[in-house]
């Protein structure tokens, strides 16, 4: 019979056995931080708060938000951990950096401990997707101290996959590594397969689905969460594309991933993280229920080295289910809609990139999908400046036209006005990480 889940113990437990455990870790994770933790202890001194006001999960509502800003300064403070590393130094097995996409770059440290429910959290993700110890799967995330490269490695080789590490760079070789190894799983962000299209052309000179990839495990971008894009990867390709690596790199690698029965991503990290929802302007407690829209706030369980209690990730989620899945899995089931820091009000409107990124995917192979939404003043907003990405083969007298009907598709879909600017392929910034910069502040 085969495996349908990589730890059924956490991926499906009961509403109540998670509540028991969720209690118990909690309040070993509380005193541990109370005790050690030189941010916190301060942090909490100046609210008046003592380890024995908290005695259950509804007490964290008395602790304040911690937020990046407040690691950063930490980590100026007491480099290069930062005064929030609550275990001893010589304990630390790894060190990654987050992807800097949002400002300064954060040293996350890690311990054996750390380390094993990381990557037991990211297997349970990689397995719901579909990889199987069967599998040959190249990795192409950058392995140059960020969390996606060497950690999400080391999650896939948990599984018992065969990893190839590869990386990002050299993509003519990577096709011909793919076709000469057999390989059939390729695990990047979703967008790369857009870029390797006309290289497998070119170098191999056969169709993309030809390659024989067979299974995409994508994350660190939006726009998976669109049937259309999902269709145009896998039309290419012949592959599925998986939603596989939901994560939060200051907190955890990746905990959540879509399964085999439904395309919504599912928590997964049981036993790890505990996961509330607040009101991103008030900071109100908002309950996990079908529906409900809100900013994903984490607590870590069992985290030893830098463990963050009420931390504000600035993902607004939509929650989708909270009832068992028919895969089996019990972790509610959501959808992200945006970032908080990256939405915009114009005129009234609520804006994410998100939404303009699915408006911009019912226009290939006019457009590329990428774009940037360029601010050159504060809020208020009467229309947003949007640099867009046309397709491979667009000739230059067709620009104007499609600027101008993508402008109407925005208005009519998402009621704002836009004021589109048609960019070359690739000209669009990214991250070092790869990670495309989607708000562009320029005041």
């Amino acid at each position: 019979m085969e495996r349908t889940m990589w730890n059924p113990a956490m991926e499906a437990i009961s509403p109540s056995d998670q509540k028991k455990l969720e209690q118990k870790k909690l309040m070993d994770q509380i005193q541990y931080v109370f005790a050690n933790n030189t941010m916190y202890q301060e942090k909490y001194r100046q609210a008046g708060m003592a380890a024995k006001d908290i005695t259950c999960v509804q007490d964290l509502a008395k602790l304040p938000f911690t937020t990046k800003t407040e690691l950063r300064e930490s980590q100026v403070r007491t480099p290069p951990y930062g005064d929030f590393l609550t275990a001893a130094s010589d304990l630390v097995n790894r060190v990654h950096r987050t992807s800097g996409a949002t400002g300064q770059f954060i040293y996350t440290a890690l311990t054996h401990n750390d380390l094993e429910m990381t990557n037991d959290c990211g297997a349970r993700a990689f397995w719901a997707a579909g990889l199987r110890p069967h599998h040959r799967v190249v990795h192409c995330l950058n392995y140059c101290l960020w969390m996606g490269g060497y950690t999400d490695h080391s999650n896939l080789e948990l599984t018992g996959a065969t990893v190839f590490p590869f990386g990002v760079g050299n993509s003519r070789q990577l096709v011909r590594v793919i076709r000469d190894a057999g390989i059939s799983v390729i695990s990047s962000t979703p967008s790369y397969p857009a870029y390797l299209e006309d290289i497998v052309r070119d170098e191999l000179g056969i169709e993309p689905k030809e390659l024989g990839l067979r299974l995409g495990l994508f994350g660190g971008e939006s726009g998976l969460e669109n049937p259309s894009y999902r269709k145009r990867i896998a039309d290419t390709w012949g592959m599925q594309p998986q939603n596989a690596n939901y994560g939060v790199s200051d907190v955890l690698c990746n905990f959540a991933s879509v399964c085999s029965e439904n395309y919504q991503l599912h928590f997964l990290a049981q036993g790890a993280l505990l996961a509330q929802l607040i009101d991103p302007a008030t900071g109100e407690d908002l309950p996990i229920q079908d529906g409900v829209k809100g900013e994903l706030v984490l607590t870590h369980l069992e985290k030893e080295a830098q463990p963050l209690v009420r931390y504000r990730t600035s993902d607004i989620l939509e929650i989708l289910g909270t009832g068992p899945c028919r895969c089996g899995r019990t972790g509610f089931r959501f959808r992200v809609v945006g970032r908080s820091d990256d939405m915009l009000n114009v005129k009234g409107v609520n804006v994410f990139p998100n939404g303009i990124s699915q408006v911009l995917e019912d226009m290939v192979p006019d457009l590329n999908g990428e774009f940037q939404i360029v601010l050159d003043h504060p809020s208020p907003y009467t229309g947003l400046k949007i640099t867009v990405e046309y397709g491979a083969g667009i000739d230059t007298d067709q620009k104007g036209a499609i600027a101008r009907k993508l402008e109407g598709k925005i208005k009519a879909v998402l009621n704002f006005t836009a004021k589109v600017k048609l960019v070359a392929p690739q000209s669009i910034q990214r991250t070092e990480m790869g990670k495309a910069v989607r708000v562009l502040r320029r005041y």
